[in-house]
Parts: structure tokens; C-alpha cells; sequence
């Protein structure tokens, strides 16, 4: 069975990729897990982040973004001394921040949802890549939707963080070609 070669280091990758990666995300709880998580990821391997993802889920309220929103200086401090996620202030500080922002969109959309499928007209990005090295790591979406949010309010969201975000919710498919998961995915669209 042929992956793509990224996650064949680990078995928690090879789940990650076979059930989770690309697939499309239309629930607002996991859309504000995923940009908390890829903005944790910033600098790091998406690796570190999967090995320590039910200790966010734990520290951040099962991703509830009304929740972690009205985290005080006390849940602050505690989430900076956890050695269970990454003990980066300005990291956690923006995952507040942004919760907040997420809120925002989600009142003035119906939905955090229909917010972000909005730019692609509610239908994912099917690529087709043949090697590792031709998948962008930003793209002039990624960069519109970074522009966008942070011109929202949102802070450590850059395009880059961004486009790994659109990858993990499927709102592109950036699966090779020759990986089994490119073609079930296309299927899935029809």
C-alpha cells in the first residue's frame, strides 16, 4: 500500500495520515483544534504535536473555543508550566487570543465553518502532486485567508501555519498521486 512517504516514521503518523490528514473538516470544534495545534506546530514537527495531542485536548478543554476563550491569567500560567504541550508563551497567549477571534467569526458566519470553506466555494483543492518536494509549504490562498484572518484579530497565523491548516482539514487534498488515500479522498468529493 503506498502512503505518502512523510509519515512512514511512525505509526501515530501513518494514523494520522490514513484517517485524519486531508480529509474534509466541517465541525467547528476540530477546526479550532487544528489551527491551536498547527500555530503550536510553528517550528517544530508535526510529530511533537500529534505525540502530545490529547494533552491539548486535556489543557484546552477538549478544544471548546467558548472555553478556552475566558481562560484568566490563573489557566495562563498553568497551560506555560504544562509540560504536556509545547511552553511557548506566545503560542498559548495567541491560542486565547484567537479563540476569542474564532467566536467573533462564528457569530458574524453562523459557523466557523462556513467562514473558511467560503474560500474555496465549500469544495476542497484537489491537487496532484507527484514527489514530497513539488507540495508548497504557502500558497496565494493560504497567504489570503492568513491576511484575512488576522486582519480579524487573530496573531500567530501566518501563512505557512495556514496552509498546514488547510492540508489537516482537507480543504486541500495534497496527498500524492500515487498514495491510496489521494483517490479515496477524490471519491469521498463526488
Amino acid at each position: 500500500m503506498n502512503r505518502c512517504p512523510w509519515c512512514l516514521s511512525d505509526e501515530l503518523y501513518i494514523k494520522y495520515h490514513d484517517e485524519e490528514w486531508g480529509v474534509p473538516v466541517h465541525d467547528d470544534t476540530k477546526h479550532f483544534e487544528f489551527l491551536v495545534l498547527e500555530s503550536a506546530q510553528a517550528g517544530l514537527s508535526w510529530i511533537t504535536i500529534l505525540r502530545k495531542r490529547e494533552n491539548y485536548r486535556k489543557a484546552y478543554a477538549d478544544f471548546d473555543p467558548m472555553k478556552v476563550s475566558q481562560y484568566d491569567e490563573k489557566e495562563r500560567e498553568e497551560l506555560i508550566k504544562n509540560s504536556g504541550i509545547i511552553k511557548n508563551r506566545k503560542k498559548i497567549e495567541a491560542s486565547i487570543h484567537n479563540a476569542k477571534r474564532f467566536i467573533e467569526i462564528q457569530k458574524e458566519f453562523g459557523s466557523f465553518d462556513q467562514y473558511i470553506w467560503g474560500f474555496v466555494n465549500y469544495r476542497p483543492i484537489i491537487n496532484a502532486w507527484e514527489k514530497i518536494e513539488d507540495i508548497p509549504s504557502k500558497t496565494e490562498l493560504s497567504d489570503k485567508i492568513s491576511q484575512d484572518l488576522k486582519k480579524r484579530g487573530f496573531i500567530f497565523i501566518g501563512s505557512t501555519i495556514i496552509y498546514s491548516y488547510m492540508q489537516a482539514v482537507g480543504i486541500v487534498n495534497d496527498h500524492l498521486i500515487s498514495c491510496f488515500r489521494y483517490k479515496e479522498l477524490i471519491e469521498s468529493f463526488k
